[in-house]
């Protein structure tokens, strides 16, 4: 006859070993499954026709349970996300907000990524909570933002970038990149610190962040392009660029410096516009000048020539006359402004040599000279 274990052993009822009683349970016991599936079939039978299983009960239970499957597939995508459905877990499609169905589990199934929201990803800064303020405050991160430029100077850069899910890429997104904010942040990182390592510290200081920021979006447009990320960089945005702080004080001076040299260049180009054209001017004047008093000097002369050419012409006519004339009009020319005293050396006049006669005669205006018969007394 078998042995039967029906009073826990030889050591006496319940579960008991040879040490003494066995282990106690300790806190709630799971319900049993039996109990559980006889409860079910008894309220199962209750919502049924006849109060038991027919064949039409099995056929109402199986169409709502095949109802309900069917309708699990329906869902809802929001304003900002993009419906990935996977069909067996591979990507098949895109669903755009709005109330959407895809076949039940496990057939298919939708993941919701934010696909149509912009991110922010800050690099060299960070928010840190400070319970003074009441609220959150920007902390440098000096191991992010530290970087050395073409020309072997340090310089402080902090930044940030703006990205997103590509359009229909959502399934590269999901599917190809772990972790996306750390691969932006790293690829961001290391975009930017190429570029200022190729770049002058001077321009960046300056003038050229807007080409600073353009080839750090397309570097890092172009590196998660090859990796397959489903990611579009939409602005990268410098937020800070400084010199470190252990010399940033040196570097005020310079800038200071640079920008008096700038505003005396542009006070010497300013004078040097007003001051060129009024020379230019007064040049053009003089030239000006010169060249009526050419035409003047050359009228003039030909003007002579020409005269003396007519009054060669009468002297070889009648020689006499015309140097007579000629000395006459020369006579009245030379004298014709001057004081003159007649002395016909007659008698009875005896003139003292000393006597300074122009003194005490009174001066009369000059008379204008004429062409004409020589005044008397000068013959």
């Amino acid at each position: 006859m078998p042995w039967k274990n029906q009073g826990g052993g030889p050591w006496g009822s319940g579960p008991k070993g040879p040490w003494g009683s066995g282990p106690q349970s300790v806190g709630p016991r799971p319900p049993d499954l039996e109990d559980l599936l006889r409860r079910g079939q008894d309220r199962l039978q209750q919502w049924l026709p006849g109060g038991h299983l027919s064949g039409m009960g099995i056929a109402l239970v199986l169409v709502a349970a095949l109802a309900i499957w069917f309708a699990s597939g329906i869902f809802r995508v929001q304003s900002e996300e993009l419906g990935v459905v996977l069909r067996f877990g591979k990507y098949v499609r895109d669903a755009q907000p709005g109330l959407r169905y895809h076949l039940p589990y496990p057939i298919e199934t939708v993941l919701l990524p934010k696909a149509l929201r912009v991110n922010t990803i800050s690099i060299g800064m960070t928010l840190i909570d400070d319970p003074a303020r009441r609220g959150r405050t920007m902390r440098d991160v000096p191991e992010e933002s530290l970087m050395l430029t073409g020309d072997e100077n340090i310089v402080d850069v902090d930044f940030t970038v703006l990205w997103r899910i590509k359009p229909n890429g959502a399934g590269e997104f999901l599917f190809n990149i772990q972790n996306p904010e750390g691969t932006v942040k790293a690829v961001a990182e290391s975009a930017m610190r190429e570029v200022i390592g190729r770049s002058m510290i001077q321009p960046i200081l300056t003038g050229a962040r807007t080409s600073t920021e353009t080839a750090v979006q397309d570097l890092i447009q172009k590196t998660l392009d090859t990796y397959g990320a489903g990611i579009q960089i939409t602005q990268v945005q410098m937020q800070k660029v400084d010199p470190p702080a252990q010399v940033i004080d040196a570097f005020r001076d310079v800038q200071a410096a640079r920008a008096n040299l700038e505003q005396l260049q542009n006070e010497a180009q300013t004078y040097a516009n007003r001051i060129v054209p009024e020379a230019r001017g007064r040049a053009a004047q003089i030239i000006q000048a010169a060249e009526g008093y050419k035409e003047q000097a050359v009228a003039e002369a030909k003007g002579q020539s020409a005269r003396f050419l007519k009054v060669y012409e009468e002297y070889k006519k009648a020689p006499d006359v015309t140097r007579e004339r000629i000395y006459l009009e020369t006579m009245e020319r030379v004298l014709g402004g001057s004081e003159k005293l007649v002395y016909d050396g007659g008698p009875g006049q005896n003139i003292v040599p000393y006597l300074p006669l122009g003194e005490l005669t009174p001066r009369r205006p000059a008379a204008p000279a004429t062409t004409g018969q020589p005044q008397g007394g000068t013959r």
